[in-house]
């Protein structure tokens, strides 16, 4: 028996949460309310008639989709905050961002099993993000998945760079546990 439609789409809100957090500058960030924004998202994807079958396929068309409703959300402030713009486009970033977390997850995923582990991973570790702390969460996320020095980190945490460094540690070290690659004493 297929799993309901409300299961279906549940299975990525923390996916789709990461995603967008990784993508919305973060002066934006007091502005719009990514839950609301991962929410709207699920909820077309629940009342829509088809979703594609393949998990690959209906992951491209649940970014495609969170895509639209974020810049739905940004256009609202887009007279008040036109610097706020990215010259690309939201859709390619939130692509961007998915391949960054694939990257994150394994070097080379060479065979369809192999791809339907890494994106089936992609979706454990959003997840297992999300039962971080959310000062560990934000600085794994910034260091390792957008990419930022520790020093940027910091700078964006308001934190000293040893501070930061002890987030990260903890965070990763946490998160190792949650994935079960490498349990916490």
């Amino acid at each position: 028996m297929p799993p309901t439609p409300h299961v279906f789409v549940e299975k990525y809100r923390s996916f789709l949460g990461l995603i967008a957090r990784l993508e919305l500058d973060p002066r934006l960030a007091g502005k719009v309310d990514v839950s609301g924004v991962v929410q709207q998202t699920l909820l077309e994807a629940h009342q829509a008639e088809a979703a594609p079958a393949d998990e690959e396929a209906r992951m491209r068309w649940l970014r495609r989709i969170l895509a639209n409703n974020l810049r739905d959300e940004i256009r609202k402030y887009r007279s008040q905050a036109r610097a706020f713009e990215r010259e690309r486009s939201l859709e390619a970033a939130l692509e961007a961002s998915s391949m960054r977390i694939d990257q994150w997850l394994a070097n080379e995923q060479p065979t369809p099993s192999q791809h339907a582990m890494q994106r089936e991973g992609a979706l454990r570790l959003a997840d297992a993000l999300m039962q971080l702390p959310e000062d560990q969460r934000r600085a794994v996320e910034l260091h390792h998945l957008q990419g930022l020095t520790l020093s940027q980190t910091a700078q964006l945490l308001d934190r000293s760079k040893g501070a930061v460094a002890q987030l990260l540690f903890r965070g990763l070290r946490h998160l190792k546990a949650l994935l079960g690659e490498n349990p916490a004493p």
